[in-house]
């Protein structure tokens, strides 16, 4: 994942609103709370700059979810830390079960896997449940690699998204063991949902849950704090199934910017008709 920038804090997001949209502050009685005051509306005010009535109501409406270590449950239990050769190597990305006829798939960010320069990375394994050191759920190489043409040819962000079969252990396979995500494709822009991750400088996962939105027609963004490094590949899972305490993906932390220049902000790629497709690929 590129290094995310901190962005302007909220502060400097109200007053350029209040900029843009005409309004102007007071200090209040005492030098207190500053007060508001409109000016008066004019044709022009409305787009200038590039801003409108709805990007300001946007803007102003975001939530931002908040974000926590993320417990030992059977759901978070399912997305692992990417680590190269071994669990004391070098974690640098975020993997989840997903389902499959060969109960033997991850799902993850393409920019984590393969390189469009280099090819894929061959020496990769996926530690679900990783905690402070501690293996719980086994060590599983990656084996086989899917991802989609145009990220092989010019790291297209459309389609920064991977399948990855890991090598079966003690004669089992991974979703044998753990259980796995369904796949969702062509859900929408709006979906509540999950998203849990391993930030690269901690030894413990992160979750936060929130709204997606949309980015583009072919990306996703979702605003949750702290998803540095090491995230990507994190899976955004909607649908909680609490029989099967699993639930639906549908992205997964990479796209544009690779999945975010801010750790407050993260992307994915839209799981369309191009992701199914790859996961097709992968499963046949």
């Amino acid at each position: 994942m590129t290094i995310r920038r901190a962005g302007a804090g909220a502060a400097g997001l109200v007053a350029l609103l209040l900029a843009v949209t005409g309004c102007t502050t007071s200090a209040g009685p005492g030098g207190g709370v500053p007060t508001v005051t409109s000016a008066p509306a004019t044709a022009a005010s409305g787009s200038s700059h590039g801003w409108n009535r709805q990007r300001f109501k946007g803007a102003t409406g975001r939530h931002t979810g908040v974000t926590r270590t993320a417990k030992p449950t059977v759901l978070n239990g399912l997305v692992g830390a990417v680590f190269t050769r071994n669990a004391d190597g070098d974690h640098f990305c975020t993997a989840s079960v997903v389902d499959s006829a060969g109960l033997n798939l991850i799902v993850t960010a393409a920019h984590c896997v393969w390189d469009p320069k280099l090819g894929q990375r061959s020496d990769l394994v996926f530690v679900p449940g990783y905690r402070d050191g501690e293996t719980p759920s086994g060590v599983w190489p990656l084996l086989a690699v899917t991802v989609d043409g145009a990220w092989k040819d010019h790291a297209d962000p459309d389609v920064d998204v991977a399948f990855a079969v890991v090598q079966a252990q003690n004669g089992q396979q991974v979703q044998q063991v753990l259980g796995a995500n369904r796949l969702g494709v062509n859900r929408g822009y709006r979906l509540p949902v999950k998203v849990t991750g391993y930030p690269g400088s901690s030894e413990v996962p992160i979750t936060c849950s929130n709204t997606t939105s949309q980015q583009s027609p072919t990306q996703l963004r979702i605003d949750c704090p702290d998803y540095t490094g090491g995230t990507s590949g994190s899976p955004w899972v909607t649908d909680f199934d609490p029989t099967t305490r699993t639930g639906t993906v549908v992205g997964v932390i990479g796209g544009y910017q690779e999945g975010g220049n801010n750790p407050d902000t993260s992307y994915s790629s839209y799981f369309g008709d191009r992701v199914q497709a790859l996961y097709d690929r992968a499963t046949g």
